[in-house]
């Protein structure tokens, strides 16, 4: 049996390059020495920001998030997004969650917070995104692209997580970042936001 340093790519090939991504065809040595090819799609990464809105900072009751809704064609219509984007050349993750939080909500954070990165789909990509909370929330500069069609939603965090237990949120940036600031995020200083659901 080989060592897990031992596994990994031996060779490959671009076979598509695009805007967003790359596709590559690597040979690849498996963990038990043997050797195949895989496909598999090279992106940047990218960030996803949760704007907060703590109970005293709007109208609702209870911490406040907004939300977008924006259409997506590869998943036929509408879906519930926190805002996110892929990273620009050079561009740092912090840079990248309050550039697309400017871009797509308007708003321009005084105090953004690391939670997690996680891996999209990693039988076949090795895309990660970084996870932010935004707190401090001042207007800024809204400045969609030709292609985003997005409205923002103001809601209380408890009707957020509702919708993802009905099915209604299902994009998996979304929920992870919903679902880790519900239950951590009291090392940003709301304390834990569950007790506000």
């Amino acid at each position: 049996m080989m060592s897990e340093e031992d596994a990994g790519r031996v060779a490959g090939r671009s076979v598509y390059r695009g805007r967003v991504f790359e596709v590559n065809l690597d040979r690849v040595r498996f963990p038990d020495g043997s050797e195949g090819e895989l496909e598999l799609i090279r992106h940047s990464g990218a960030s996803a920001v949760l704007p907060l809105f703590a109970p005293d900072e709007w109208e609702g009751t209870g911490v406040g998030v907004i939300l977008l809704k924006q259409y997506r064609y590869a998943a036929d219509g509408y879906i519930w997004e926190v805002p996110a984007g892929k990273l620009d050349a050079g561009e740092t993750p912090e840079a990248c969650a309050r550039r697309e939080l400017e871009e797509e909500a308007g708003l321009k954070a005084r105090d953004l917070h690391f939670l997690t990165t996680i891996l999209t789909t990693p039988g076949f990509t090795d895309e990660k995104i970084h996870l932010f909370v935004a707190r401090g929330l001042d207007e800024g500069d809204m400045r969609h692209e030709g292609s985003e069609f997005i409205e923002c939603h103001r809601m209380p965090l408890r009707r957020a997580l509702e919708l993802i237990g009905s099915g209604e949120i299902s994009d998996g940036k979304t929920v992870c970042t919903l679902l880790y600031a519900a239950v951590f995020e009291d090392l940003a200083g709301f304390g834990p936001l569950l007790r506000d659901v």
